[in-house]
């Protein structure tokens, strides 16, 4: 498996990319919801903010908008551990998708997995959504196993996906 070369995300100009913070939570457990995901809740999200190993981040409206939209187009959350970055959750508004938000969010967290010294990404999806493989395929991800039955409402299987983001320095 090469390291991952870096995709150039199609951002969303009146988007940011900054840190989630606890503000935030009401509007990411709402795109939670909205997109299906395995839910954690608040209680989990804020306890995962607390965590110095979390990388939490979100898609964020870069100018105040009278037009009735709302402040979070996505987030993504994951976590170091050891030299990889497991990234849990990546979710995007239903009127954002397809649009970058998705790609620039797993772009940030992949490249400060590697300031944190990460050399590879890890990550489980539902084995049914072929539109977030193919996200993470773009990103370099690549199938290493899968599985059974891991996902529940509804019961699914999980594909396991990996990609190397920086080379090792271990002897």
């Amino acid at each position: 498996m090469s390291c991952v070369k870096h995709v150039k995300a199609v951002a969303r100009s009146d988007y940011a990319i900054s840190r989630m913070t606890d503000h935030d939570l009401i509007e990411v457990v709402e795109i939670e919801e909205s997109c299906g995901l395995s839910l954690w809740g608040w209680d989990s999200y804020h306890a995962e903010l607390l965590r110095p190993e979390s990388i939490m981040l979100v898609a964020r409206r870069a100018v105040d908008s009278h037009d009735g939209q709302r402040g979070l187009g996505g987030f993504i959350a994951a976590r170091l551990v050891a030299e990889d970055l497991h990234i849990n959750n990546i979710g995007v508004r239903t009127e954002f998708q397809r649009m970058g938000l998705g790609g620039s969010l797993l772009t940030a967290v992949l490249s400060t997995g590697v300031v944190q010294d990460a050399t590879a990404a890890i990550l489980e999806v539902r084995a049914g959504n072929v539109v977030a493989q193919a996200l993470y395929e773009r990103h370099g991800f690549a199938t290493i196993s899968r599985r059974r039955n891991y996902y529940r409402q509804p019961t699914e299987d999980a594909i396991i996906m990996k990609v190397l983001i920086k080379e090792s320095t271990a002897p």
